[in-house]
């Protein structure tokens, strides 16, 4: 398998107003767009042809620092006027995909999971769809058989079983899936996975190794920082004056913390500025705007 679908063009409604500046899938973590992390999640599984869709700031996208382009895979970007959802999404760019399978990989979401064993597990399978689940979250939707190899109900809309695992909004899919969507609408992927579910045919692997975030909202996008380890917090290309404090936080590429600013537990994007004697605690600064005075739990 060797392309990939990353799921771009919604709106981010839980992050506003980081989101009224970027789409969600650009957001920085650690430094890097969301999108970023995921494609390299994916090019570590051997794919390197991505299609992205977009609909909120399309335009963000294509910027030369958007970090999205790369000579190691392609990117082709399918814009939506009108938003798709993910069924619908998945079938505008049916042509794309062509007769390969497919591995489907939600915008927001960080993961270190070994996509190599999806993507294995699909093929031996030979069934339309395949899942990559978590035993432990606190959306557990999904019900499975005994052997941990398919999905026998969502959300109980069968009426089978109580669900007892995560999806984690990573997936494969085979071609002939894309004949269970119908064209020119606006819809999403589940009553097709409830179809698969109710015939025995949706696949499922349990991924319970390496870290899986959601970061759909603000205090999963603060949480993740607080928790994960992906390479320096502070970025070489910030300016950071001697005199200024900074505790378990995060600040991104030509930011500037000017003499006496405190920033705790706290995320400064690429080109914030925190001006003497400014004091942050739980904040994000996403403006681009000089921040002065004291902040709590706040988006600056």
């Amino acid at each position: 398998m060797n392309q990939a679908f990353i799921l771009g063009a919604g709106l981010g409604t839980r992050l506003r107003p980081l989101t009224d500046r970027l789409p969600k899938p650009l957001i920085p973590l650690f430094h890097r767009p969301l999108a970023v992390w995921a494609m390299e999640a994916c090019r570590a599984a051997g794919i390197s042809r991505f299609a992205i869709n977009t609909h909120h700031l399309p335009e963000a996208w294509k910027h030369p620092h958007s970090g999205i382009f790369s000579p190691d895979f392609s990117v082709d970007f399918f814009h939506e006027p009108i938003l798709l959802e993910t069924g619908g999404g998945l079938k505008n760019i049916a042509s794309w995909i062509g007769s390969e399978p497919l591995l489907i990989h939600n915008g927001d979401i960080f993961s270190t999971l070994p996509l190599d064993r999806l993507i294995i597990a699909h093929r031996d399978s030979k069934l339309p769809v395949t899942l990559a689940v978590r035993s432990e979250g606190e959306a557990k939707h999904l019900a499975l058989d005994p052997t941990g190899t398919l999905v026998t109900d969502i959300r109980e809309k069968l009426g089978r079983s109580p669900g007892t695992h995560v999806f984690t909004g990573i997936y494969c899919i085979s071609p002939e899936f894309l004949e269970m969507i119908p064209p020119n609408e606006k819809i999403s992927v589940i009553p097709a996975f409830l179809e698969l579910a109710a015939t025995g045919r949706l696949g499922a692997i349990i991924l319970d190794e390496g870290e899986w975030m959601d970061l759909g909202d603000r205090a999963s996008y603060l949480q993740a920082h607080r928790d994960l380890d992906l390479g320096p917090a502070i970025h070489p290309e910030a300016t950071i004056s001697s005199e200024a404090i900074i505790e378990r936080s995060v600040v991104g590429p030509g930011a500037v913390l000017e003499s006496g600013a405190v920033v705790r537990d706290s995320v400064v994007w690429p080109g914030g500025h925190i001006v003497s004697g400014a004091r942050l605690d739980g904040c994000v600064v996403f403006s681009g705007n000089k921040v002065s005075g004291h902040h709590q739990d706040e988006d600056l």
